[in-house]
């Protein structure tokens, strides 16, 4: 059973969202969901029990998110633009109510790891990316980190521009990048095994944010697993059993 469970108000509009805590102590770890995705996905997936000898331990409290990517993201429907602009709706969340939330059941100053899978990869980077002030450490496992590659259409503006790391980060320089260099690690696992190629392009993406972190000098780690390690659960059960003892 979850420690704690939450209905957070979503900035600017009549929403509530979801955050549900394991564990009672240690190193807050903020879990995004996969595609479409709520903060279930987490314990549902035997995640959890992946590394609960970790939460029981009490090295690493599990924060997991619901997420709106039927609104943003994978809402084909709209143009990719807008798709970013609503994202910004996620982004204010986890801004304005979930960091408060998770600072105050917390009562320190956070040191978050980021963590997701598929998108929920995606989102584990990029929140990292716009908030190293609070997240050291972001875990990005089958990832595609570059949102026109998701069945983009019609133009784009500023606001896939600042949702897309794998366009803006290559721009980043002077005082800001120092400060990243200086505050953030990111850990990008994929493997080489079904479905990571098509449909969801993970590993070549991957690859190619690591290069993009490398050119830039920010601090990361690339962990490619074997042609039997595929785009699903098990495997990623595993990936997390594997690395998460390291940072916690």
């Amino acid at each position: 059973m979850p420690q704690a469970e939450v209905l957070l108000p979503v900035p600017g509009h009549d929403a509530r969202l979801r955050v549900v805590r394991h564990g009672h102590w240690g190193r807050p770890l903020l879990a995004f969901p996969s595609e479409r995705g709520s903060a279930d996905d987490f314990e549902a997936n035997g995640m959890l029990d992946a590394v609960r000898d970790l939460v029981d331990a009490g090295r690493v409290s599990i924060f997991a998110v619901d997420s709106i990517d039927g609104f943003t993201w994978s809402d084909n429907t709209v143009p990719t633009d807008e798709r970013a602009a609503r994202h910004g709706t996620y982004q204010a969340w986890l801004d304005e109510s979930v960091v408060p939330w998770i600072a105050r059941e917390t009562g320190g100053t956070l040191d978050l790891i980021t963590f997701g899978v598929s998108l929920g990869a995606y989102h584990a980077v990029q929140f990292a990316l716009q908030r190293a002030d609070v997240a050291t450490l972001a875990m990005g496992f089958s990832g595609n980190y570059d949102p026109t590659t998701w069945n983009s259409w019609g133009d784009l503006g500023e606001a896939t521009y600042l949702a897309n790391p794998t366009a803006y980060v290559p721009g980043l320089h002077g005082e800001h990048l120092e400060w990243l260099r200086s505050r953030l690690s990111v850990l990008l696992v994929v493997g080489e095994g079904p479905f990571e190629v098509s449909p969801t392009q993970a590993l070549p993406q991957t690859r190619a944010f690591a290069d993009v972190l490398a050119h830039r000098g920010i601090r990361h780690e690339l962990d490619v697993w074997g042609h039997d390690s595929a785009h699903d659960w098990p495997w990623w059960r595993r990936q997390l059993a594997h690395h998460l003892p390291r940072f916690v």
